[in-house]
């Protein structure tokens, strides 16, 4: 009898076959689960099993307050008075309506809701044996699915919908199965009625002309409303992954105009819409073809060496890309052609950039990249879903039961509009932006990052600096936007404003004064805490303390200068036409 005889290709053969296997098992994850939340979550149910200690007591806490929760299903039931195991969060409108407090039924329903959403949340904070950015990954996306599931979101579920559904005979229903077909066509949930609303008809009406145009960008000159204007202009660089007239809503709200009528000559970039054929824009050609431009032909107009340099969200991190870039060509803050630069609610370091991180690794960068790459850019709807999602209660489900459970055309609201009025992204300029940036973090690097030839640093910037965050920006969170203060050389102000990433910054002096910030001078060494404990809070909009900051580098008071020169022509009246592009 031969003895059998071991093959070793046998085991090379088996471990091809398994790293095949594996490698079809990765490509089929990232396929259907491209921001890793089955895997999040599978780490998350193994670490409780791998801790059957802390697993117990999490079970028993759940235990004793299952058996009040009966207690006061019970005590409902028979109609006697009990007090709420899960007190609502007074936050929380989804269970607004008086019917989910005074019928026993519907209380019961809303209680035990609130038990399993609160013990699955607060357990998932507390999960032992995995990093921090996992235990965050695995609650947000508990809470995503936790709000899906809210009864509120289940016409069967929900005894406001049922009523609305008796007293409009089923009108209401009616009128939501045709909102939702109307969404379903445009691919998007209606979160205002467009209708009321025309760009350059009564949302960016500030007057003005477009005096540049390339590839990338319109430049708008306003016209001035005072006889004599600060020699200084500003120019503001609005987001390119938004469109500018954020900053001129209507009249009363508009930034662009309450600078004018402070006396100011102001310039705003309006950025071009991309599409398939600006795949290739990178984001060296935004600060060269963009700011730097915009920076150039307002020196030019204005007759100023200077500009006071203003960014906003993603225009801002441009701004200070293009100010370190600066610092590597002139030696000197006083021969650069910004005298002052601000920076609204904008992210230079992107450690803890807030719950946008859940779509930032390396699987869901592959994801957005198959899909930039099939098209060429990344279409703003897919992006305006990904920030809804960090406000689901709000941004997502709270239009879903108001437009389709009680058939309610959402109101006509100037910031929801523009908010729906989506751009896009050039696929090789945002492949960059989320890996450089977001991924890798290397902005907040000396050196780490090459623009136009340059090996930028933050710190090298002297020019004086005036930043501003938002209290309650889920966006840019306000302890992020504050580190640009630790990295720049030059003294730096920053500003607190209350509200949100767009509320605070739209932010208009009105009296009485509806908001409040915390301004006060920023150094290297503080935290954002430490800044925090010796600002004190003042009543109003930051836009009063932003222009007295602002004088001092703003020059003389000159007469105001024409619309355009020799150089750069007037094109047509504002808003241009980019701005109209979808």
């Amino acid at each position: 009898m031969t003895t059998p005889q071991f093959d070793p290709s046998c085991l090379l053969l088996n471990q091809e076959l398994c790293n095949r296997y594996l490698d079809l098992q990765n490509k089929l994850t990232q396929t259907l689960d491209p921001y890793g939340i089955t895997t999040t979550l599978f780490k998350v149910q193994r670490a409780w099993s791998q801790h059957p200690r802390e697993a117990l007591a999490a079970s028993q806490h759940l235990l004793r307050e299952w058996q009040a929760l009966q207690q006061h299903s019970w005590k409902r039931a028979f109609g006697l008075p009990s007090e709420d195991v899960v007190p609502t969060n007074p936050e929380d409108t989804r269970f607004n309506d008086p019917v989910w407090r005074d019928s026993a039924y519907w209380d019961i329903i809303k209680q035990w809701y609130l038990l399993y959403t609160h013990w699955l949340q607060d357990h998932l904070y507390e999960t032992p044996g995995i990093s921090e950015q996992e235990r965050r990954r695995g609650a947000f996306w508990m809470r995503k699915w936790l709000n899906a599931v809210a009864p509120t979101n289940f016409f069967a579920l929900n005894p406001t919908a049922q009523q609305k559904f008796i007293e409009s005979r089923g009108q209401s229903l009616l009128n939501g199965l045709q909102l939702f077909l109307q969404d379903m066509r445009e691919g998007d949930i209606s979160m205002t009625d467009k209708r009321p609303f025309k760009v350059g008809g009564n949302l960016a009406t500030t007057p003005g002309q477009v005096v540049f145009r390339n590839h990338l960008l319109e430049v708008i000159q306003y016209a001035p409303t005072t006889e004599k204007v600060q020699a200084v202009p500003i120019v503001i660089v609005a987001p390119w992954i938004n469109k500018y007239y954020i900053l001129d809503l209507t009249s009363k709200k508009s930034l662009v105009k309450w600078l004018t009528d402070q006396g100011f000559s102001v310039f705003i970039t309006s950025w071009k819409n991309p599409d398939a054929q600006m795949s290739e824009v990178t984001f060296d050609d935004y600060i060269a073809d963009g700011i730097d431009q915009i920076v150039k032909v307002a020196c030019s107009i204005s007759k100023s060496k200077q500009v006071n340099l203003a960014g906003y969200c993603l225009g801002g991190t441009g701004v200070a890309i293009y100010m370190a870039w600066l610092a590597k060509k002139f030696a000197k803050a006083e021969d650069m052609p910004v005298a002052s630069w601000t920076l609204f609610t904008t992210l230079t370091d992107f450690s803890q950039a807030g719950d946008i991180e859940v779509f930032i690794d390396e699987g869901g960068l592959e994801a957005i990249y198959r899909n930039m790459d099939q098209k060429g850019y990344l279409d703003g709807k897919e992006m305006a879903s990904s920030f809804r999602m960090l406000r689901s209660n709000s941004l997502i489900w709270h239009y879903w039961v108001h437009n389709y459970l009680y058939g309610e055309t959402p109101p006509a609201f100037d910031v929801l509009y523009w908010n729906m009025d989506t751009t896009r992204m050039p696929a090789k300029m945002h492949k960059y932006y989320l890996r450089e940036f977001y991924l890798d973090n290397r902005l907040k690097q000396p050196d780490a990052l090459t623009i136009g030839g340059e090996r930028i640093d933050l710190g090298q910037i002297q020019v004086p600096l005036f930043a501003v965050g938002c209290e309650e920006d889920h966006i840019a969170p306000w302890a992020q936007t504050f580190r640009i203060c630790n990295f720049v050389s030059g003294p730096a102000r920053y500003t607190l404003s209350s509200s949100g990433h767009i509320l605070g910054i739209v932010n208009p002096p009105v009296n009485p004064p509806k908001r409040k910030f915390w301004s006060a001078d920023a150094q290297r060494a503080d935290t954002p805490d430490s800044w925090r404990e010796r600002t004190q809070p003042e009543a109003g909009s930051w836009w009063d303390a932003w222009k007295a900051w602002l004088l001092p580098y703003s020059g003389a008071q000159v007469a105001p200068p024409a619309p355009g020169n020799r150089s750069y022509r007037k094109l047509e009246a504002a808003p241009g036409s980019y701005v109209l592009e979808k």
